[in-house]
């Protein structure tokens, strides 16, 4: 169906060639007609039809296909502009789809090195750090967690040093070692802060902080705790761990920058104090707990107590379950603690009571 247009004398460029060709043009069922010298015939969209100015003169209209960035059409009769609906419409951005495409794929890479290739990476590099080289990686985490937590800002947050509650604690350290090969020495530090908070560094360093020997309804829990996190020093759960913090934080850096320095220490410093090892990680921290604590004479269902303690506390996701209970479902966990009681076995505690006494007043 015609528009009713029909013109002669307008002058086209192709985009190849300098010389123009003199086109007679027709619209026609929503499409503009061109039709060169050779019989050949362009159609163009008349929503696709763009004007542009004309820096010669005001005379003369120039015209283009929003597809197509070279071609020009000059006219001089402007009754053809009344039938180009979108003539001063903003043109869609021109590969849009590819840009998308693009954007979506980068999406995907980042997504890729961080939750993939990295800790994939990190799991090979932890077999082949040294056990020294662990230790240091280690001692400069404690101590920047330390300065993380002074609420004064002044001192490195105080270590509890009470003697007595620190033999305590380590002959409790012997006791679950017995026959097991902890790979390296366990070094056993308590923090005098609140947060109920039990964690693994590199190199053999478990922290537990006052605020879990408050929460802990006896000795027993508490030193299922410990038995859990040394599982985790065991199987080398916390280098690995920094090593993937520290390649998320490479890849976070080379996107966003102002990734370095103190930055840095405190996105690493959080990471660790709340680590969210796999899945896999937590289940086997909690079946070497109750390896050893059976293999002690303790009864491996209080890391089942101290969690139920925790839940009745704090509900299933707040205060100590961001750290040693969000992997698998804490139910479970509980079970499986419990599933483990042999009820012909004697069981003795962890801690005599002057012992327990010393741990609940270790900070003084």
């Amino acid at each position: 169906m015609s528009t009713g247009f029909d013109g002669l004398g307008a002058a086209f460029f192709d985009g190849d060639s300098p010389d123009p060709q003199e086109v007679s043009l027709h619209i026609a069922a929503g499409m503009l007609q061109i039709g060169l010298d050779d019989g050949v015939i362009l159609r163009w969209p008349v929503e696709d039809v763009r004007q542009l100015p004309d820096l010669a003169g005001k005379q003369t209209v120039v015209l283009r296909r929003i597809s197509d960035p070279l071609a020009r059409l000059y006219v001089t009769d402007q009754s053809l502009l009344k039938h180009l609906p979108h003539l001063t419409r903003r043109a869609p951005p021109k590969g849009r789809g590819r840009l998308a495409a693009w954007a979506a794929a980068a999406v995907a890479a980042v997504g890729l090195q961080i939750f993939v290739l990295v800790p994939l990476l990190a799991d090979n590099l932890a077999g082949f750090i040294p056990p020294e080289g662990e230790r240091a990686l280690g001692e400069a985490t404690f101590g920047q967690i330390r300065e993380a937590l002074d609420e004064t800002g002044l001192n490195p947050l105080e270590i509890c040093d009470g003697a007595e509650g620190v033999a305590a604690l380590e002959t409790l350290v012997a006791r679950l070692g017995g026959e097991e090969d902890f790979r390296q020495e366990v070094s056993l530090s308590v923090l005098d802060h609140k947060m109920v908070n039990a964690f693994a560094l590199p190199g053999g360093f478990v922290v537990l902080f006052r605020g879990l020997i408050d929460a802990a309804q006896g000795p027993d829990e508490l030193a299922a705790v410990l038995a859990h996190e040394i599982g985790h020093v065991v199987s080398s759960d916390p280098t690995r761990h920094a090593l993937r913090s520290a390649g998320s934080i490479g890849v976070l850096g080379l996107l966003f920058g102002d990734f370095a320095g103190g930055a840095a220490v405190l996105f690493l410093t959080e990471r660790l104090i709340s680590a969210q090892y796999s899945q896999a990680a937590e289940t086997g921290a909690d079946r070497f707990a109750h390896r050893v604590l059976a293999q002690a004479g303790i009864n491996p269902g209080a890391l089942g107590d101290m969690f139920a303690t925790m839940r009745a506390e704090h509900g299933d996701a707040d205060g100590v379950t961001a750290h040693f209970l969000s992997h698998p479902a804490l139910g479970s966990r509980i079970a499986a603690a419990r599933a483990e009681v042999d009820d012909t076995a004697t069981y003795t505690p962890s801690m005599t009571a002057q012992e327990w006494a010393a741990v609940q007043g270790i900070c003084g």
